[in-house]
């Protein structure tokens, strides 16, 4: 069975800003406009994140990204870009460190709009 989850629908404040600062962030492409009323980010060949703005409460969404340790820095070094804090522990205090206690790196960081992302370069639930 090959499924494949796309595209992934994000709720947000700002749907441009958000769609942008991903897509900086993360090095993909994106637009301003899509399919609908979405900014949608590609990231990948299989995956899209669509921007949805909403006015009215959404529940915190906790988006984690996994990668090689060249992508880890890439995106880490478009954190720090963008300025977004980050620390080592999901719900510790900044403290712009990456945690390695589970083999590998790991960051997070809150976003704008309120989701959280986390950053890692080992799979919690399968090792290679």
């Amino acid at each position: 069975m090959s499924i494949h989850r796309d595209p992934v629908f994000i709720p947000s404040r700002n749907k441009l800003a958000s769609g942008k600062l991903h897509a900086d962030v993360l090095g993909d492409f994106w637009s301003e406009t899509g399919v609908g009323p979405f900014a949608p980010v590609f990231v990948n060949r299989r995956l899209t994140f669509d921007f949805d703005e909403w006015t009215e409460p959404f529940p915190l969404i906790h988006d984690c990204f996994r990668g090689s340790e060249t992508e880890f820095d890439a995106i880490l070094g478009g954190i720090k870009a963008a300025r977004i804090p980050y620390c080592s522990n999901v719900r510790g205090p900044v403290d712009s460190k990456a945690e390695t206690e589970h083999g590998g790196r790991i960051v997070h960081g809150n976003v704008p709009d309120g989701h959280q992302w986390e950053m890692l370069t080992v799979s919690y639930a399968r090792q290679a």
